[in-house]
This record gives structure tokens, C-alpha cells and sequence, in this order.
């Protein structure tokens, strides 16, 4: 039994705990404040509280400098690693950051990879004459009329009608246009005709012929990318060129023939850009079946002759565009086209191309 009840500290605060000593006759005396606590203890059993097994009390500020107080063995055995900690608070966000960061890494290296390589260049269209040509067949192969037998990619593909022979005479289709292209050396003003004895009718009349002739002239991707350049449809007076529609016969007779294949030109003699009826009603084998892209190649190939560029391109990039100035209507592979002049500017390199429609197709 307690006979004295010590007093609270004059702070209010807890009980501190003060050393103690037990007397021969079982009072406690506190060696702090020299009080003795009078308990009856006969035996001797009685001892003094272990303040080291008192319950924790967690830290309000975990970063607080140790106070000194001792610590469970408990508690230091369960003491973790920084990294530890942080897997505990944030859980599997711990493991999908480093990948986070690694995948993030890899993108930015193969941005700035890609970002440092060139882009691709226009394929060429060899040398400009410093002289748009007055007379003589521009775009016909030289060869000595000797070819293989077997042509297929020259060969003309399947599709519809068109006219074996016309009368010879062209018409002018109405209509005009503004200048195109900025023609800082060069404008040139065209007509766009047709030869009487061919009906258009099957592919929207005469009207859609010279809108597709007008709108490619004036495309970006055309001649007019080059401020040398510029381009004006006229339907009076005396144009620098006439771009018309011819039968199979009067191509023919206005290109030559000394290749068995239906093919196009610029004949010089008679200011006309002859294009080939028959080919612009069945493209060609090598544009596999789009016939507006090969029209829109026919009348950039050929007018290209007629403003200067009079010699043909080969297949320069494996598996790259093919220039305007490659014989397309012949095929894309320099070996093919080979055959028709073995002698000519096309190496049989065995390279090949993939069919392109404009002189600047990336615009």
C-alpha cells in the first residue's frame, strides 16, 4: 500500500521517470526529489518499473533528431532501407517507373535519330537545253528499229476503246486560264485540242481532257515548282505549244514509229505535244491500273520536252521514285527500258523504280 502520493511536476507535463532505490525496510525512495515512498513489501518483491517495456509512441516528425530515448530490439529489427520505404509508399508505381523512364529515353533517342537523317530528294530530270527545241522529234528513242519481239511492259494493257485513225486535224477546246507559276525566264502559253474523228465522250468530253491538262499544269508538284516557270491556257492567238489528244495513226505519223509501241512526243516541227489517245484511255502496265496518275504523267513527261528537258532519265535508287524523265509508258526497270536503245543513257543496272507522276512529287 502507498502512504504518500507524489505530487505532478509544476509544468503540467507527465511523469518523468526519476531513478529509485529500495530501503532495508521496503520503502522506495525516488533519488531525484529524495521523497520516500512507503510500500509494504516484507518479502522483497516489489521492484520498480521498467520504463524500457512501455508501449511506442510513434514520432510526430519521423525526420526529428533522435532524442536518446532506447528502443525496442523489436524496432531495429524492422528498420528499412530508403529504397524499402519508397517501395512501401508507392507500391508497383515503384517498379513501372524505371521502365517509365527507360521507354521514355528510347523515344527521344530515336526522335533525334530520325530527326538528324535527310529527308529523301526529288528524283532529277537530267539537264535543261538553254534552248526549247524549234524543230525534230523530242522524246522518241533512237534506236535502229531492231527490237526484242517481246515487249510486255511496253506492251498496251487492256481497258477501252479508242480510235485507230483520226482526221489528221485538231480542234481547240474553249476555255482559259491565269497564269500559273511565277516565270521568271519562261511563260509559256499552250492550247489544249483534240483530233477531230475522236469522241471524248467515254471519259467526260473535251472539257475533262483540258481540266485535267489545266489543273496538273498548275499543280505545285509540276514544272511550276521551278520560278523559271510558268504555264497560261489560251484558246486565240499563237500559243508557244498545242497539248492534243491524237489517234494511233496520226501519233504515229507525228512521232515516228520506230519502236512497236504506242507511245507519245513533243513534235517540235509543228509546236504540238502530242499525246496518245490510246495510251490515255489505257495508261500503261507499270502504273498498275491508275489511269489518272498516268495521265498526269503523260502531260508532265512530255511537256517537259517541250520546255527544255529533251533527254530521258534512268531509275536512279533502287526501289525509289522514278524520275518525270524516265520512259514510265515503258516501264519502271532500267533493264527493260535498255532493250529499246542498248546504247542509250538507261544503264541495265537492274535497278527499278516505282512509278511517279510528277517532276516534284514531294511538292
Amino acid at each position: 500500500m502507498v502512504t504518500d502520493r507524489p505530487e505532478r511536476p509544476s509544468g503540467g507535463g507527465r511523469d518523468v521517470a526519476r531513478p529509485t532505490q529500495t530501503t532495508e525496510s521496503g520503502s522506495v525512495t525516488s533519488e531525484s526529489e529524495g521523497r520516500e515512498l512507503q510500500v509494504y513489501d516484507p518479502l522483497g518483491l516489489y521492484q520498480p518499473a521498467d520504463r524500457s517495456r512501455q508501449p511506442l509512441r510513434a514520432r510526430w516528425d519521423p525526420t526529428e533528431a533522435d532524442t536518446g530515448r532506447p528502443r525496442s530490439p523489436q524496432r531495429d529489427a524492422k528498420k528499412q532501407s530508403a529504397l524499402g520505404r519508397f517501395v512501401s509508399t508507392y507500391g508497383w508505381r515503384a517498379y513501372a517507373l524505371p521502365v517509365l523512364l527507360a521507354v521514355t529515353a528510347f523515344v527521344i533517342f530515336d526522335a533525334l535519330r530520325v530527326a538528324k537523317q535527310p529527308a529523301p530528294a526529288d528524283p532529277g530530270f537530267g539537264a535543261l537545253s538553254p534552248n526549247v527545241a524549234q524543230s525534230g522529234i523530242i522524246g522518241a528513242p533512237p534506236g535502229d528499229g531492231k527490237f526484242p519481239a517481246d515487249l510486255p511492259l511496253g506492251a498496251l494493257p487492256e481497258g477501252g476503246a479508242f480510235v485507230e485513225r483520226g482526221a489528221g486535224t485538231w480542234h481547240v477546246v474553249p476555255g482559259t486560264g491565269p497564269q500559273v507559276g511565277v516565270g521568271t525566264e519562261r511563260v509559256f502559253r499552250y492550247t489544249v485540242e483534240v483530233e477531230d474523228g475522236i469522241d471524248t465522250s467515254a471519259y467526260g468530253g473535251d472539257v475533262a481532257v483540258a481540266k485535267m491538262v489545266e489543273t496538273t499544269l498548275a499543280n505545285p508538284k509540276s514544272w511550276t515548282k521551278d520560278p523559271k516557270f510558268g504555264f497560261q491556257r489560251i484558246d486565240v492567238g499563237e500559243p508557244d505549244f498545242r497539248l492534243s489528244l491524237t489517234s494511233r495513226e496520226s501519233t504515229r505519223a507525228a512521232c515516228g514509229f520506230e519502236i512497236p509501241i504506242d507511245s507519245s512526243c513533243y513534235n517540235a516541227s509543228i509546236d504540238r505535244v502530242v499525246l496518245s489517245e490510246a495510251r490515255w484511255v489505257r495508261g500503261a502496265l507499270a502504273f498498275d491500273g491508275d489511269i489518272g496518275s498516268y495521265r498526269q504523267y503523260l502531260v508532265n513527261h512530255e511537256v517537259g520536252h517541250a520546255i527544255g528537258y529533251h533527254g530521258h532519265q534512268p531509275c536512279e535508287t533502287e526501289g525509289g521514285l522514278a524520275p518525270i524523265m524516265m520512259q514510265q509508258t515503258f516501264g519502271t526497270k532500267n533493264n527493260d527500258i535498255a532493250l529499246l536503245d542498248p546504247h542509250g543513257v538507261v544503264p541495265p543496272d537492274g535497278k527499278t523504280c516505282r512509278f511517279n507522276p510528277w517532276p516534284y512529287p514531294r511538292g
